[in-house]
């Protein structure tokens, strides 16, 4: 029997973090992307959008308008998108199939431009070394239960102040830990899920 809070069993029978059950996109992203290690400026940032973009949303708004996201945004090639001015910024607000947030956009456009910078002075994989400089050490135990699993941690509150001072935009510690949550810098699938190891 699953302690309180910790893995469910799902439909297949195998164990899974609760959050994870009440949809099919749900279990797609948790067993096959959440929690497993990305690396490369355009997925992290593409990551850094998306977190970005879901917070005071449900994620499974942002996962399900994933792909219009990829199609607005240059597919998250940070090149492009540091290139877009105000024609731009009118395409997207007009663009129903994302989420229509002006601050939220600029904040995007924002973090493309400071990626540029990062890679101009660090090169190509400049905020793929920043963001995993800040990946703890192991040794953490394996949350128990969604309790047991924080919001922000020490490191997401350093990386959160690194990115800001790299000129990032809506990147506070909780947005920070969500990314570490969905680029495998973290593992928070609870002690038992079928994923945690997979």
């Amino acid at each position: 029997m699953a302690s309180e809070g910790g893995p469910q069993a799902g439909s297949d029978g195998a164990p899974r973090c609760p959050w994870a059950l009440s949809t099919a996109d749900y279990v797609v992203y948790h067993d096959t992307e959440w929690g497993r290690p990305v690396h490369g400026d355009a997925a992290l940032y593409e990551r850094l959008t998306l977190e970005a973009f879901q917070s005071g949303l449900s994620w499974l708004t942002i996962l399900r308008k994933r792909e219009s996201f990829r199609r607005a945004f240059a597919n998250f090639d940070p090149a492009v998108v540091a290139r877009f001015g105000d024609d731009d910024v009118g395409r997207l607000m007009a663009d129903a199939s994302i989420v229509r947030n002006g601050a939220k956009i600029n904040a995007a456009i924002a973090n493309a431009r400071a990626v540029c910078r990062l890679q101009e002075a660090g090169g190509d994989e400049a905020l793929d070394a920043l963001i995993w400089s800040f990946a703890p050490d192991g040794g953490r135990p394996a949350p128990r239960s969604l309790t047991d699993v924080p919001a922000t941690t020490p490191e997401s509150k350093a990386l959160a102040r690194a990115l800001k001072k790299a000129g990032f935009a809506f990147v506070g510690p909780t947005t920070a830990y969500a990314t570490m949550q969905a680029a495998g810098l973290v593992n928070d699938h609870l002690e038992g899920c079928a994923a945690r190891n997979g």
